[in-house]
């Protein structure tokens, strides 16, 4: 029965893998060492196969980098079964750990493996979230992620958002904590908080993982109980990554939940942070943790240990569309990161997302991650974007 069965599924090889670099007009990220917008930070993935699917993935690491990492990974996945994208995702994981686990090779590898997923799908003819565990629901919330501002601008920003029809906003970097002046960190907050519609949502991002922080876990202390005063729904990187004991201290004593853990990758670098509760909620960013393999595990064993999964989304289109049918696929998943204004996002597809009335976003349904690439509108940011659609044309 097995061998029937097996004869009735043929593989689907994979023939090349494309890493198309985006620049151009890259989002300003808010960091000490600003992004400029001819600076590669998005990539975009192309996995080609001999049965004429191609799948599309993103990661977030210069385009440079991740073209070097596809480089490398090419014996390792050339002639590989498409069909099967977590066994050959840990493949690629377990023979290049030695090159640096959790660095370019890691990030690059998560495009691989959402691309891999979205040919799953398109063979199948089911949305990925469907093979990831199922449709919880048909709709979740975006909240529109912004870069902090003096006061006056950033209550201009959250308006222009919300007149888009955005309810929920995360406000980060930028001035918050680095002028050692909290008089100006409860501004910037409240400035927010005031043009939020009813209802509606801020959450805070200290950006504790740019170069050299400068607070510790006194100044988070003191600043969450400030964000606990105005309502702010978490707080997130407060402190510098690492910084595990001090994580715990800090969620045990803030009002507001703590949130953490977009630069770490794979679920081994998770545990220690899930088995002491240092995080009220969890952010693994699908396009450097390992991809949607990897995600689906770290936020099924933050379920098991209590902990809040919300993806870290600052990436691009595809990546998105990977964060909503991994928001299908799982319970308990009520929003998504959409970067505001990002050309990336908004400017990739030949249907771009859109906010519903209630400023909720659709799920794909349809095979795969469910979106289609726009060649042309790719073209404007990928110089080798013609190589991703190739074996479409």
């Amino acid at each position: 029965m097995i061998e029937e069965r097996s004869q009735a599924i043929p593989k689907v090889r994979i023939t090349g893998i494309v890493a198309a670099p985006l620049f151009g007009d890259s989002p300003p990220g808010g960091w000490s060492n600003e992004i400029q917008p001819t600076d590669s930070v998005h990539t975009l993935i192309a996995v080609h196969t001999d049965a004429g699917i191609t799948g599309f993935g993103s990661v977030f690491t210069d385009g440079r980098l991740a073209a070097a990492a596809v480089a490398h990974l090419a014996p390792l996945y050339l002639g590989e079964n498409a069909l099967e994208p977590e066994r050959v995702s840990e493949k690629l994981h377990q023979n290049s750990f030695w090159m640096g686990r959790g660095g370019t090779l890691t990030h690059a590898i998560s495009g691989i493996d959402i691309a891999l997923w979205d040919i799953l799908g398109k063979a199948t003819g089911l949305p990925v979230g469907m093979l990831l565990g199922g449709r919880h629901r048909e709709k979740v919330q975006p909240y529109c992620s912004v870069l902090m501002e003096e006061p006056g601008p950033m209550a201009e920003v959250i308006v222009r958002f919300r007149e888009q029809g955005f309810r929920a906003f995360k406000i980060g970097w930028g001035p918050f904590g680095r002028r050692d002046d909290p008089k100006l960190d409860e501004a910037i907050v409240a400035a927010a908080r005031a043009e939020l519609p009813e209802g509606g949502k801020l959450m805070v991002d200290a950006g504790g993982s740019d170069a050299y922080w400068p607070n510790g876990l006194k100044w988070a202390l003191r600043t969450a109980d400030m964000l606990a005063d105005h309502e702010v729904s978490w707080f997130e990187e407060a402190l510098v990554p690492d910084a595990l004991e001090d994580f715990v201290t800090l969620r045990q004593t803030s009002r507001v939940p703590i949130s953490g853990g977009e630069v770490m990758t794979r679920r081994q670098a998770f545990l220690p942070f899930l088995v002491q509760r240092a995080f009220d909620i969890v952010q693994p960013d699908v396009t450097k943790v390992g991809g949607l393999s990897e995600q689906r595990r770290i936020a099924r064993t933050a379920q098991d240990f209590g902990v809040r999964y919300v993806g870290h989304g600052w990436n691009t289109a595809l990546g998105l569309a990977a964060d909503l049918q991994l928001a299908a696929a799982l319970p308990n998943v009520d929003l998504v990161e959409y970067i505001g204004g990002s050309a990336y996002v908004d400017g990739l597809l030949t249907d771009p997302f859109t906010l519903d009335a209630d400023g909720n976003l659709s799920i794909p349904d349809r095979p795969g991650l469910g979106v289609t690439l726009d060649p042309e509108k790719v073209a404007r940011y990928a110089p080798n974007a013609a190589q991703m659609f190739a074996q479409e044309a």
